[in-house]
C-alpha cells in the first residue's frame, strides 16, 4: 500500500485533523520562514521480558502527536503536542507565527521527489505475531538455554517492536510518508563455576517482522553465543595495558567507527567548526584504501529509513574515499547554511524533537586482505571482536572504548581471552594507523541506537578486519 495513502488512513480518517486546514495553518506559519514542515508521527510499541522462569514484564503502548517547525537561519521556531486535533495545531501554528514574526527569509523549494524503493515491510509486527506465540519463544529461549549447559544459572530474554508510521507535510503541498516496523530480540546468560560468575549476551534485529525469530535457527544462534561469551569470561584473565597493535573484528566493533567519525562528520558540527574535521574536505583523514560510506537504503536493516524525517530520500552517502574526505552527512538546515545538498539524514526521535543530522548504516568498505594475514603479522598485540560502552569527544576526536570480547595475540596467533580491555586513543589519528583491511565487511546484528543532544535513534554499523597500529591499550596488568 502506498505510504501516504496508508498514513492519510491513519491520521485524517476520523475528521478531528484535517488535511486541508492543517496545510493552510502551515503555510500562514511559515510566512516569511527560510525552511519548516509539519511532521505527524504515530507509534506502536511493545515489550516482553523473561526472567527467572516466568514472564517478568509485559507493555503495549501507543503514542502520538505532531511538531510544526519553522527555520529562521539558524534558529528555530517550534510547537509540538500529542493532541492530535485542529485546536491544538491552530495553537501551535500562532506560536510559531508569533516568533517568526519579522522574518524576512526565502522559502526553500522542497525535495525533488519523495517516492523511495521500498526498503521494509509496511504490516505491523506487533499484530502479525500472536501473543501468546510470542510467549511461548521466550519461553522456549529460557528452556533451550538452561538445557544445553548445567552451569546456567540465569537466563532472560526480552523480545521489542514498534511499528512508526510518519508525514511531513511542507507549506508548497509536497507531502511524505513512511511506514517503519523494527523488532528486536535480547538474550542474557548467566554462568557459574565454584563460586565465580559470569554473564554474557547477544541480540539482534531489523526492519521486519516477529515471525523470523518463531524459527529455531534464528533463536537459538543468539542463546548458544550469549553462552559462549559467558563461557569465555570463565576463562579470562586480566588485559594487559599499554600501547600495541590492535586487530578490530568484523561488524560490531564499527561501533568504534561509528562514535570516534561518524559523529564528527555530521554537518551541524562542522557548519559550527566543532569537530575536528571541520573544513577538511578533499583533505586526507584517513590511511589509504579507507572508505567510510552511510547508507540509508539497505533492505530490512534498523538504521534503514526510506525517507528521513524531513521528507528526503535517504541515500548512500560516501563519507571517506581511500582516505579523502569527501563530505559530511547534512539535513535540510545545515546542508543550506553550508551551501550544500540534503544527504537524507535529517532524523529525529518523535514528533517531540527537532530533525538534525544523523547516521543511519554507517561503515567501513572491505579491503583485499584475508583476516588470518592480518592476524599472523602482529607479533604482541590485541585481537577486540565486541564493544560494550564508550565515549567520544567530537572537539578533540578522543575516545574511550570497552572491549566486551577481546583477546591477546602472541606471535601471529590468537591465544587467551582477556577482560577490562579499554582502547583509548583520537579517532582521526587511528584512521590515520590503519595498515592493514580486511576482505570481510560485516555489518552489526542489529542492535545499535544512537545517542545526540538527548535523542536516540536506531542506526547500523560496519566494517572489515582491521589493524590499526600504536593504540594504548587501558588495563590492569602491564603489557
Amino acid at each position: 500500500m502506498d505510504p501516504l495513502a496508508q498514513t492519510d488512513a491513519l491520521f485524517f480518517k476520523d475528521g478531528n485533523f484535517e488535511r486541508e486546514h492543517a496545510q493552510s495553518i502551515l503555510k500562514d506559519a511559515l510566512h516569511g520562514a527560510d525552511d519548516g514542515d509539519l511532521f505527524l508521527e504515530m507509534d506502536y510499541l511493545e515489550f516482553l521480558a523473561f526472567d527467572d522462569g516466568r514472564l517478568k514484564s509485559a507493555s503495549y503502548s501507543q503514542s502520538g502527536g505532531f511538531g510544526l517547525r519553522a527555520i529562521l537561519g539558524e534558529a528555530d521556531a517550534f510547537a509540538h503536542s500529542g493532541d492530535m486535533s485542529m485546536t491544538a495545531l491552530e495553537r501551535a501554528g500562532k506560536t510559531v507565527q508569533a516568533v517568526a514574526n519579522g522574518y524576512s527569509g526565502a522559502l526553500a523549494l522542497s525535495p525533488a521527489n519523495a517516492a523511495n524503493q521500498p526498503l521494509y515491510s509496511d504490516a505491523n509486527p506487533l499484530d502479525a505475531t500472536p501473543f501468546d506465540a510470542k510467549v511461548k519463544l521466550l519461553q522456549e529461549i529460557d528452556s533451550y538455554a538452561r538445557d544445553k549447559d548445567s552451569r546456567v544459572k540465569q537466563v532472560s530474554a526480552s523480545i521489542a517492536g514498534s511499528w512508526q508510521a510518519v508525514q511531513i507535510l511542507r507549506p508548497d503541498g509536497y507531502r511524505a510518508a513512511d511506514i517503519r516496523p523494527l523488532v528486536r530480540l535480547n538474550v542474557s546468560v548467566m554462568v557459574e563455576v565454584n563460586g565465580r560468575m559470569e554473564t554474557g549476551s547477544s541480540g539482534s534485529g531489523g526492519r521486519f517482522m516477529f515471525d523470523k525469530y518463531l524459527q529455531a535457527g534464528n533463536w537459538q544462534s543468539e542463546v548458544d553465543e550469549a553462552l559462549r561469551l559467558a563461557l569465555l569470561g570463565l576463562d579470562s584473565i586480566p588485559a594487559p595495558a599499554g600501547e600495541m597493535e590492535i586487530v578490530l573484528g568484523p561488524g560490531w566493533p564499527g561501533v568504534m567507527l561509528h562514535e570516534a567519525v561518524g559523529h564528527g562528520l555530521e554537518g551541524d558540527f562542522n557548519r559550527k567548526g566543532t569537530s575536528v574535521f571541520s573544513g577538511q574536505v578533499g583533505q586526507q583523514v584517513a590511511a589509504k584504501g579507507v572508505t567510510v560510506i552511510d547508507d540509508g537504503t539497505i533492505l530490512d536493516r534498523r538504521g534503514s529509513i526510506t525517507i528521513d524525517d524531513e521528507g528526503t530520500k535517504s541515500a548512500r552517502n560516501v563519507l571517506i574515499e581511500d582516505g579523502i574526505l569527501k563530505g559530511y552527512l547534512q539535513d535540510r538546515q545545515n546542508a543550506r547554511l553550508m551551501n550544500v545538498a540534503p544527504t537524507g539524514n535529517g532524523r529525529r526521535e518523535s514528533y517531540a524533537s527537532l530533525p538534525m543530522p544523523r547516521m543511519t548504516n554507517t561503515f567501513m568498505e572491505s579491503g583485499e586482505l584475508e583476516p588470518d594475514e592480518i592476524v599472523s603479522s602482529v607479533k604482541n598485540g590485541l585481537y577486540a571482536v565486541n564493544f560494550g560502552g564508550g565515549q567520544v569527544d567530537i572537539t578533540s576526536g578522543k575516545f574511550v572504548f570497552s572491549a566486551s570480547e577481546a583477546y591477546l595475540i602472541e606471535n601471529g596467533k590468537i591465544t587467551g581471552p582477556v577482560k577490562g580491555a579499554t582502547l583509548i586513543g583520537n579517532g582521526p589519528d587511528a584512521m590515520s594507523k590503519i595498515s592493514m583491511i580486511g576482505n570481510d565487511m560485516a555489518l552489526d546484528a542489529g542492535v545499535g541506537t544512537c545517542g545526540k543532544n538527548g535523542q536516540s535513534v536506531p542506526v547500523g554499523v560496519g566494517q572489515p578486519t582491521l589493524k590499526i597500529g600504536g593504540i594504548t591499550v587501558g588495563g590492569t596488568q602491564a603489557a
